[in-house]
């Protein structure tokens, strides 16, 4: 391609470096300050290192294994108007940044795992986790809507850790016109075999198995460490249109972050891999509505 070529994805129309952040929060209210004073100085390396889209863990501020829903409601803030959005807001716009990261968001006697997306000129939205993990669901109320947010960036959609494994919520965010995907997660360790011959995770796979049939980014930023019992599988990876990793994956035990320079509305032509093979197209929405809401069939007759 000569410089004075022009295609859909040449020059770049949205081009971003984003950043997944591979951290090791604690819970507990004597450790909170520290929490999120630990994602204010992520923020800024990341920031340092030119990202501007920068995606934090599940629950980043507070850690994750929550005892009772009494511990859980001392942890939790208002979204946005709590003391860890604040921070975040006023960093966001300081650095020219965007940030999705987790939180425990309290709204009247409702809690919710959540995750929140700001931007240089303040709170975008929130994300409110659906399908919830174990212990979550004596712990929190599970969300009900799957949000795609248009930004000066791009479009962008929010899943949680666990709602990886239903493929249904990419296809939604995609469907719905989410340009790239931020995976804020607290994956955990699970029974063996945990990683394949490859080093690799399920998580991971599934990952890329969401962006891949998609053809959508996902920024996946894990946690690390252990807590009250439980173990993090770190893992992070930030994935491409066609789904393989960008920057690799990062490690299961250890803090670190990883950078991809990616276009991120290369999405919207990215669907499309030839004449006769165009993702949108071929999906048989005779047979199910867009939004994934199986709407026919009858029982096999044996």
């Amino acid at each position: 391609m000569t410089e004075t070529t022009r295609s859909a994805t040449h020059p770049a129309v949205s081009p971003l470096r984003v950043a997944a952040v591979q951290s090791n929060p604690r819970v507990g209210l004597e450790n909170k300050a520290d929490n999120v004073a630990a994602t204010i100085e992520q923020i800024e390396e990341c920031a340092g290192h030119g990202a501007r889209l920068i995606v934090l863990p599940e629950l980043a501020g507070t850690g994750y294994s929550f005892d009772t829903r009494e511990e859980a409601y001392a942890h939790a803030e208002p979204v946005p108007d709590g003391p860890t959005c604040a921070k975040w807001k006023e960093l966001a716009a300081r650095l020219d940044v965007y940030i999705a990261a987790g939180i425990a968001e309290s709204d009247g006697v409702h809690l919710y795992d959540s995750a929140v997306l700001i931007g240089p000129e303040g709170f975008i939205g929130t994300y409110r986790k659906s399908h919830l993990w174990n212990r979550e669901k004596l712990i929190f109320t599970p969300g009900s809507s799957y949000p795609v947010f248009e930004t000066r960036i791009g479009r962008i959609g929010l899943l949680i850790c666990w709602d990886i494994w239903f493929p249904e919520v990419a296809r939604i965010l995609t469907a719905q016109g989410a340009d790239l995907i931020c995976s804020v997660n607290n994956w955990v360790w699970t029974p063996p075999p945990l990683f394949d011959e490859a080093g690799n995770c399920m998580a991971s796979y599934l990952t890329m198995g969401a962006s891949h049939v998609n053809s959508v980014p996902i920024i996946a930023a894990n946690r690390v460490g252990e807590e009250r019992g439980g173990k993090f599988l770190g893992c992070s990876l930030i994935t491409g249109v066609n789904g393989w990793p960008t920057a690799g994956i990062a490690d299961a035990e250890k803090e670190e972050i990883l950078y991809a320079d990616m276009d991120v509305v290369a999405s919207r032509s990215a669907v499309v891999w030839s004449e006769l093979n165009d993702l949108p197209r071929d999906r048989r929405t005779d047979l199910y509505d867009p939004l994934l809401g199986y709407t026919g069939g009858t029982p096999a007759v044996r």
